[in-house]
Parts: structure tokens; C-alpha cells; sequence
């Protein structure tokens, strides 16, 4: 029976002190970096562009040579995406208001994957609200704890959070190197579970593209799957603009594409493309895809009418090659180490962070728009400036980019 002296424990007990624990957000309320780097001028994310037109944008009230965006087909100001926006718009409204697997499954869903499906030449099609939401539900329902999944250390983002989110074992190769792969392969033969290999496409910092043959050959090998992010790929290579696998003439290989429409496609949101029972299992199990609105009809819209452009007017992508060539040309003769990239991506290789920095702010002061790529994205003591080319640059506005990019190369001693 409690009595007093139990009560007074009791309380004591409450009101005894106890070690608190640290403050979790203590990081965000201690970050000054870019407080500091923005201070000094010296901040080269987030500016805000108050119009674009073709391949400059007006920023801080300067016209400027956009390099870096990802605009590959120049298709974003296409008076018809916006009028395929706007009807879209009028037709559904703003939002779905709902997910795919409740009440936000619009005609336009349908008709939009039944056409990738056809374009990309697999059985079915899915899109997702967002090219990284894509990436997660792909990766985190086709792979389980008991597979082990082979990337690219130089894959993106997404699809290493993608792995984590899959609870399957993850091996990282180093970049493009499948003897490396190869042995890892060989060293978990025989273990329980099944093997997917994911890789970008087109490398999003060094504009590679992934050497696929060798990589199918491995699969083969070793009875593996293969699942290819073409986000940078779709629109740009192959004689169709079909991406990777249209690019090696190994569609048939690849067992799940997935992508984004974030770039030539000028609009937003993912998409994958595979079997159709693939597609099905995905989308009865993908999380990230379930617990998400749908992808509005507006982005549809403008997505699709994308797609119409790719397939009928292939002149969109032949001037885009013709400015790639004519950038990666002019660097070249310049002297610069663009990593040996052969897509629109150019990666320019500087080196040391601040010496990026510095690079980055003499090309913003002659107007060239642009970002420095610095660790983690790239390797330490390996900072680049990322830039890339679309169909809408003029030949006087990428023979200015190089000449700036001569000027401040030759005032740091880059080349």
C-alpha cells in the first residue's frame, strides 16, 4: 500500500534532473556559409531568373548567356506546349487532388504513358510527379533486402536515396569502370537474392555516357537486371532521341528505363517504361508513387506535346548536336579539359573549389550564367563549371561563351 513517502518519490522521480539531449537543429541555426558567401558576392545558387528567351535569361536586370540549364530541345517558351498547357488547364484545373491509386487518375495519364510506352518501345509505361519520385519508386519496389543492387558511384542523387529506401544490399563500382563491376558480380555469385544493375544514361556532371554494351554483356553474364536512368538521354541521344539504349541499338536490353520531363521535354515529372507486368508491380507497390498526388494536367499536357515535337521534327535535336559540337570545339581549342564528355553536358574541369568560385564570378560579371560544380557533387580538388548547350543558343551567343570563357581561363591560368 502507497503511502506518503511513496508519493514524494514519485515526484521526485519527475522532477529529478536528466541529461537533455543535444539539439538536432543546432546545424541549421550554426550554418553561415552561404549566409557569408552571399555577402561577399561570392553565392552562385538560387539566382532568381525574372524571364528567359531562347538562350539567354534576365537575371538581376541583366540579359545573360544561360549555360546549364537543362533546356536540351529549347522546347520550354514552344508557343504550342503553352497552348497544350493552357488548354489542359481549362479542361482539368489546377491539380488532381488526389493520388494515381485514388481519384487522381486523369485520360491524360493514360494517353501520356501509352505513348512513352510506344515511343521508348517497352510494353507499358508510369509517370510519376517528379523525376526523383520516379527514381524511388522504381528502385524502392523492385529491390528488397535480400537483393544487391551495382551502381555507379557517379550515379545521380536519387538513386542512391532510392537504395536506402529498398533496404537491398548496395556495391558501388567505380565510375564506368566494369572490371570493377565485374568483380563484385563474380564475388556474390552464388548468394541468395536477385542482382540489378542501375546506371545514368548520360552522367549528369561529366556528360558521359554509360558504356552499355559492357554493361549488358555483365548482365548477361551473371543473370542480372538493368535498370537505366536516361533522365539526360531522353530527347538527345539515339537517331530517334529514344535515349541510351536507341544510342547502342539495345533497346531490347535495358529492363527498366526511367526518366524525367524536367528536361527536353520542358515540362515536369518522371516516367519509367518496362514490361508490362513490371509497370504493374510498381505501381501497386511503389510508395513514393502511392502516397503522392498525381502529376497535374498542365505538365502532362506540355510533356506530351513535347513528345509530338521529338517524334515529328527531329531538326530540334540536330541543332542541338551542332551546338554541342561547336562548344565542345571552341573549348577544346582553348585548351580546356571538358573530361572527355560527348553530349551536351561540358563539364569545364578547374580544380580547386576557390579557384571555381573565383572562375564562376568572372564569367557572371561578363555575363555568362552559369554554376561552379564543387564536393560532394564532384570529386575533391576536381570543381568544374557545369555547362551545357540547347537548340535554342545562337552561333553569336556560344562563340561569345567561349570568348569569355578564353578571357577568364587566361586571367586564372586555367589554360
Amino acid at each position: 500500500m502507497e503511502g506518503p513517502l511513496s508519493e514524494v518519490a514519485r515526484n521526485e522521480s519527475v522532477d529529478a534532473p536528466v541529461a537533455k539531449a543535444q539539439d538536432a537543429f543546432a546545424k541549421a541555426f550554426q550554418f553561415r556559409r552561404a549566409d557569408e558567401a552571399a555577402a561577399a558576392g561570392m553565392h552562385p545558387y538560387f539566382k532568381p531568373i525574372a524571364a528567359q528567351h531562347g538562350g539567354t535569361v534576365s537575371v538581376a536586370g541583366r540579359e545573360m548567356i544561360i549555360t546549364g540549364s537543362n533546356d536540351y530541345l529549347g522546347l520550354t517558351q514552344d508557343p504550342r506546349l503553352k497552348e497544350a498547357a493552357r488548354r489542359a488547364l481549362d479542361d482539368f484545373g489546377t491539380s488532381c487532388t488526389g493520388s494515381r491509386f485514388l481519384t487522381g487518375t486523369l485520360t491524360l495519364h493514360e494517353e501520356l504513358e501509352a505513348r512513352l510506352a510506344g515511343f521508348l518501345r517497352k510494353e507499358a509505361a508510369l509517370t510519376f510527379s517528379a523525376g526523383f519520385l520516379g527514381c524511388l519508386s522504381v528502385v524502392a519496389a523492385l529491390a528488397g533486402r535480400h537483393d544487391i543492387l551495382y551502381y555507379d558511384r557517379e550515379n545521380h542523387a536519387s538513386l542512391y536515396d532510392a537504395a536506402r529506401l529498398s533496404y537491398a544490399t548496395l556495391r558501388k563500382f567505380e565510375h564506368g569502370d566494369l572490371a570493377d563491376l565485374e568483380r563484385m558480380l563474380a564475388a556474390d555469385a552464388g548468394k541468395p537474392g536477385g542482382r540489378i544493375i542501375v546506371t545514368d544514361g548520360v552522367f549528369s556532371m561529366s556528360g558521359h555516357i554509360a558504356d552499355l554494351p559492357g554493361i549488358v554483356r555483365l548482365k548477361k553474364r551473371y543473370g542480372a537486371r538493368l535498370i537505366v536512368d536516361d533522365a539526360h538521354a531522353s530527347g538527345v541521344l539515339g537517331a530517334h532521341g529514344r535515349g541510351t539504349g536507341e544510342h547502342f541499338g539495345l533497346e531490347d536490353e535495358i529492363d527498366v528505363v526511367v526518366g524525367t520531363f524536367s528536361k527536353s521535354f520542358a515540362s515536369v515529372g518522371g516516367f519509367m517504361a518496362a514490361d508490362r507486368e513490371v509497370v504493374s508491380y510498381v505501381k501497386h507497390h511503389a510508395r513514393p508513387f502511392i502516397f503522392t498526388a498525381a502529376l497535374p494536367a498542365m505538365q502532362m499536357a506540355a510533356a506530351l506535346e513535347a513528345l509530338n515535337i521529338m517524334e515529328s521534327e527531329p531538326e530540334h535535336r540536330e541543332q542541338l548536336w551542332r551546338n554541342v559540337e561547336r562548344l565542345q570545339g571552341g573549348m577544346a581549342a582553348l585548351g580546356f579539359d571538358t573530361l572527355g564528355s560527348r553530349t551536351p553536358i561540358v563539364p569545364v574541369l578547374i580544380g580547386p573549389d576557390e579557384l571555381a568560385m573565383a572562375f564562376w564570378r568572372a564569367l557572371w560579371e561578363l555575363g555568362v550564367f552559369t554554376t561552379p560544380a564543387l564536393p560532394p557533387g564532384v570529386a575533391a580538388g576536381r570543381s568544374i563549371i557545369r555547362t551545357s548547350v540547347n537548340a535554342n543558343h545562337t552561333t553569336e551567343q556560344l562563340d561569345r561563351l567561349i570568348a569569355a570563357f578564353a578571357d577568364v581561363g587566361r586571367r586564372f591560368g586555367v589554360i
